[in-house]
C-alpha cells in the first residue's frame, strides 16, 4: 500500500518531498488550529475577549507580512532547505515560549516571534515545489501539498482542544513545538535542494502543457513585462515592480489573499461558533471536525487535479476558471449552513462548502508560477504572502470584533454567525475577479515564456 502511494505521487524521493512540504505547512496551521481550540480556556485563563483572542492569531501574520519580503529575496539567492529547516527550530521555540507564558502580554509576545519565522514557508515553499515537480503536474502538487494546511488545522483543532481538557492548554502549545523540532530534523535530512529552474521548460524535461498550448497557438506577449534584466541580478524593490505589473499575478494575488481572509477567520472562531451554536460537546465536536476536515482535504486535492486535466484537454485558462467557480459555489453553500439552527442540516451544507472553499488554491498556486520568471518564484510568493498575511491578520480580529458588536445589539446571539455571513461577499466577488483574470491569463503566459527565453541562465543551487 505504502509502495502504491509513492507511485502515485511520482516514486520514493518525490513522494517524500510532497509530505515533508505539506508537513510544513501543516505545522504552520496546526498552531492556529490550537489557539481556535481553545479559545474557551484562554478567555478564562487570561480574561480577554474575542478581540483579544483574535489579535493573538493576527499578531503572527502581521509580522510575518512584513518579514517575508527579505525572506523572498534570501529564497532566491540561497539554499532553501537549510532556510527552510532553520525557521521550523525557531518556530518550535516560539512555540515553547508561548505555552509559558504568564499573562496575555507575554503570550502575545511569544507569537509575534512566531510570526518572524513562520514568514520562510511560504516563499521557499514556492520556490522548492516549482524545482521539485514537474510542471504538469503543477497544480496537482500543489493540492497535495495544501492538504497539509487542512490537516494541520484539523489536527490543531482536535489534538489542541483534548490535550488542554485533559492536561492544560500550554502541553497543547508545547506538544506541537516538540513535533516542529522532529520535522526540522527531517527535513535536513532527507529533503534534497534542487537545482534552480530544473523544471523548467528550457530544460527540455516536459513543458508545462499550458504554456506548450500558448506557444503553439503563438499567443503574444506583453513587452510591458518581458524581462529586460537578468532576475538573478534585480534588486527586491525591482523584481516586486515586475510581479506587480503582471496582471495574472495581481488577480491571484487578491482572490487568494480574500479566500484565506474567511479561512482564517473561520479556522479561529469555527469551533466555539459550533459549540454555542449548536451546544455541542467536546466528544461531539471532535467527531463534526475531521467530516469537514475530510471534505475540504477532498476539495483540495481534486481541484488541483481537475484543473491540471483540463489543461491537458485544451482548457488553456482552467487553473483561473476552477477557483473562480469553487469560491462562487463556498459562498453560496455557507449562507443557509450559517443561517440554520440545526446542526443536522448544517453539517452537510458545511462540508460541501468547506471542499469548495479548499478546492481554489492549488489552481490559484499553480497560475503564479505559470506566469513569472523561475528565478522570480521566491520573491513573487513573498510578494503574495505579504498580502494574504495581512488579511490573515486582519481577520480574526475584525471577526471578532464584529461578533462583539452584532451580540451587543442582541443578547441572544454570540454574534459570530452575522460576522460570518458579512464576510461571504468577498468570496462571491471572487469569482468575479477570476472570470476577468482568464483574459489575460495566456498573455502572461506568453510573456514569462518570452522573459526566460532571453535570461534562462545556468542553472545554480
Amino acid at each position: 500500500m505504502r509502495r502504491a502511494l509513492a507511485d502515485r505521487l511520482g516514486g520514493g524521493r518525490r513522494a517524500r518531498a510532497v509530505v515533508l512540504l505539506a508537513c510544513v505547512l501543516a505545522l504552520n496551521t496546526a498552531d492556529v488550529g490550537v489557539v481556535g481550540a481553545i479559545v474557551q480556556e484562554l478567555r478564562h485563563a487570561l480574561h480577554i475577549g474575542n478581540t483579544q483572542v483574535g489579535v493573538l492569531t493576527a499578531a503572527p501574520a502581521a509580522v510575518g507580512a512584513l518579514a517575508t519580503l527579505p525572506v523572498g529575496q534570501l529564497t532566491d539567492r540561497v539554499p532553501r532547505v537549510p532556510l527552510l529547516a532553520g525557521s521550523v527550530v525557531l518556530w518550535s521555540l516560539a512555540m515553547i515560549v508561548g505555552g509559558l507564558a504568564g499573562s496575555y502580554e507575554w503570550l502575545l509576545a511569544s507569537r509575534v516571534a512566531l510570526g518572524a519565522v513562520t514568514a520562510t514557508a511560504g516563499p521557499t515553499v514556492a520556490s522548492l515545489i516549482g524545482d521539485l515537480f514537474p510542471p504538469q503536474e503543477r497544480a496537482a502538487t500543489w493540492g497535495r501539498i495544501l492538504a497539509g494546511e487542512l490537516v494541520g488545522v484539523g489536527f490543531g483543532l482536535i489534538a489542541g482542544g483534548n490535550i488542554a481538557a485533559a492536561l492544560s492548554w500550554r502541553v497543547a502549545f508545547w506538544f506541537v513545538a516538540g513535533l516542529g523540532l522532529v520535522l526540522a530534523v527531517l527535513l535536513w535530512r532527507m529533503l534534497p535542494e534542487p537545482e534552480r529552474g530544473a523544471q523548467g521548460p528550457v530544460t527540455g524535461r516536459g513543458e508545462e502543457p499550458a504554456r506548450r498550448q500558448v506557444d503553439k497557438a503563438e499567443v503574444e506577449p506583453d513587452p510591458r513585462i518581458i524581462l529586460d534584466t537578468d532576475p538573478e541580478s534585480m534588486t527586491l524593490p525591482q523584481a516586486v515592480r515586475h510581479v506587480l505589473r503582471i496582471r495574472t499575478n495581481v488577480i491571484i494575488i487578491v482572490a487568494s489573499t480574500i479566500g484565506y481572509f474567511f479561512f482564517a477567520g473561520l479556522r479561529t472562531f469555527a469551533i466555539v461558533f459550533v459549540q454555542e451554536r449548536y451546544s455541542l460537546s467536546r466528544p461531539e465536536l471532535s467527531g463534526f471536525i475531521p467530516v469537514i476536515g475530510v471534505a475540504a482535504l477532498a476539495g483540495v486535492l481534486l481541484g488541483g487535479r481537475l484543473a491540471d486535466r483540463l489543461v491537458q484537454q485544451g482548457v488553456v485558462t482552467a487553473r483561473v476558471i476552477v477557483p473562480g467557480a469553487a469560491f462562487a459555489a463556498s459562498a453560496l453553500l455557507f449562507v443557509p449552513a450559517l443561517l440554520t439552527t440545526r446542526a443536522l442540516v448544517a453539517l452537510p451544507l458545511f462540508t460541501l462548502a468547506a471542499a469548495a472553499l479548499a478546492a481554489a488554491n492549488p489552481p490559484l498556486d499553480a497560475v503564479r508560477l505559470d506566469v513569472v520568471h523561475f528565478r522570480l518564484w521566491g520573491r513573487a510568493e513573498a510578494v503574495r504572502t505579504v498580502v494574504r498575511m495581512a488579511g490573515e491578520a486582519a481577520a480574526p480580529v475584525l471577526f471578532g470584533w464584529l461578533s462583539e458588536q452584532f451580540a451587543a445589539q442582541d443578547e441572544t446571539a454570540t454574534g459570530l454567525d452575522r460576522a460570518f455571513l458579512f464576510a461571504l461577499l468577498p468570496l462571491l466577488i471572487n469569482g468575479l475577479l477570476l472570470t476577468r483574470a482568464r483574459h489575460g491569463y495566456p498573455r502572461d503566459v506568453a510573456s514569462a515564456l518570452e522573459s526566460e527565453r532571453r535570461y534562462g541562465g545556468e542553472r545554480s543551487v
